[in-house]
């Protein structure tokens, strides 16, 4: 009997933790510099307005390795978007931030290896708000593809 309420107080110490741990989360905690997955990039996000925005601000390879000329966004549909350098392209927009939730939503994420836009929502991976879960989908959430990235420096 002991040991069961023992266990019964670790468990809701242990709710009441998660539960002031998401509490916590601020709009403005998203800003700031994070490696994508594959720490090939740095995305910058930013904030304007009361919405949220990422630009690519560093790659390990930011140039082609044949020509030393900067990679383009040549998987763009569109042509004239082809000829755009990746570095300071527009990687995230428009996200805003619910509260409720305690997540940023209602934003894009465009994927420069495909070319395509895709919805996106963003989130601390478990409360830990250096590492971001970035979720990208068509129509709705469950059909899509999560990423994290992990907050570093310039």
């Amino acid at each position: 009997m002991k040991q069961t309420t023992i266990l019964m107080i670790l468990i809701a110490g242990l709710l009441a933790g998660f539960g002031v741990k998401a509490q916590n989360v601020k709009a403005d905690d998203v800003l700031g510099i994070w490696f994508n997955e594959e720490k090939d990039a740095k995305i910058e996000m930013y904030k304007d307005g009361n919405k949220y925005f990422g630009k690519i601000i560093w790659l390990e390879e930011p140039n082609e390795p044949e020509t030393g000329e900067p990679k383009l966004d040549d998987e763009n549909p569109d042509e004239e978007m082809q000829k755009r350098p990746i570095m300071g392209l527009l990687l995230v927009k428009d996200f805003v931030f619910d509260a409720d939730d305690n997540e940023w939503d209602d934003g894009e994420i465009y994927d420069p290896k495909s070319g395509n836009t895709y919805s996106c929502y963003m989130k601390f991976d478990d409360g830990n708000k250096d590492k971001l879960k970035v979720r990208g989908y068509i129509g709705v959430s469950w059909i899509g593809r999560t990423t994290y990235w992990t907050r570093t420096t310039k």
